[in-house]
């Protein structure tokens, strides 16, 4: 199942930034999804997708009652698939859960398969749904990647503004992980600020690092959604770099209950996991 763009889905129709009605019984119909489609050819991609890749979303609230009426809570991990035609706005997300709240399940599985039906309806492809109830005693390790940090580089930095003229990249071949905390962007709805760790992994000629570390840097004050921030990255330094191999994802720290960590990769590979970044 597809959306098409019109006016009921785009993101300005969203309950995002908007006072709403607390929903605390099961409302499958709170998703609100977005179609990719428009961002993607604002970066001149169409239906040919040049990336494989996924979202990974951790939900920290959620929380339901068994047959008895006890409060039963767990941490959720979602798996959308970047094929989908759809995103699925993250406040919309959150109401969908806390729906969740005063509603009775028999058990856990229902729930997942629940919001495992409800999810892949809404993004037009199949997402993955993982949840652990607490007294599972669930964990996530946070980490940095192997890899060489950019922040210390001592640069000036004058651009706010995607500036994909910024990325360079000559010599011979390499194979590196690049990495840097600086990565701050906006809703595209509230402009209200995302921050985030972004990751580039690469095989190709060098990527020049200070304009690497300018040109995260110039997604300051832009407007645009944590999935579509990575892509735009991906088909940037694909178009002014060149790589032969090619990994982006960031770790955007939580908002609502939710993180969000996008991941666009050249070629079909395992995934970089779920290593928290420190202020998730």
């Amino acid at each position: 199942m597809s959306t098409e763009q019109n006016p009921s889905n785009a993101p300005e129709a969203s309950p995002l930034g908007k006072a709403v009605a607390y929903c605390d019984q099961y409302a499958p119909e709170l998703l609100f999804p977005i179609p990719r489609s428009g961002k993607r050819a604002e970066i001149g991609i169409g239906a040919d997708l040049p990336f494989t890749g996924h979202d990974l979303w951790n939900a920290y609230e959620i929380s339901w009652l068994n047959p008895r009426g006890k409060p039963v809570v767990a941490i959720g991990t979602l798996t959308v698939p970047a094929i989908s035609p759809n995103l699925i706005e993250s406040k919309s997300l959150k109401l969908y859960f806390n729906s969740f709240n005063q509603t009775r399940f028999e058990s856990v599985q229902r729930v997942q398969e629940t919001i495992a039906r409800d999810l892949s309806a809404a993004a037009g492809a199949p997402v993955a749904v993982q949840l652990e109830t607490l007294d599972q005693r669930p964990g996530r390790t946070l980490g940095t990647p192997e890899g060489v940090l950019l922040d210390t580089l001592d640069i000036d930095i004058d651009t706010y503004e995607p500036a994909p003229e910024l990325l360079s990249a000559a010599g011979p071949v390499v194979e590196e992980t690049l990495y840097s905390h600086l990565l701050k962007s906006n809703c595209l709805v509230t402009g209200q600020p995302d921050w985030g760790m972004v990751v580039i992994r690469y095989r190709g000629p060098a990527i020049d690092r200070a304009g690497l570390l300018r040109y995260i840097c110039s997604f300051r004050t832009h407007n645009e959604f944590h999935e579509q921030c990575v892509e735009r990255i991906f088909v940037d330094v694909t178009r002014q770099c060149r790589p032969l191999r090619l990994e982006v994802w960031a770790r955007y720290t939580r908002r609502g209950g939710l993180d969000i960590n996008p991941w666009r990769a050249s070629e079909a590979m395992p995934g970089p996991g779920n290593l928290g970044e420190v202020r998730q």
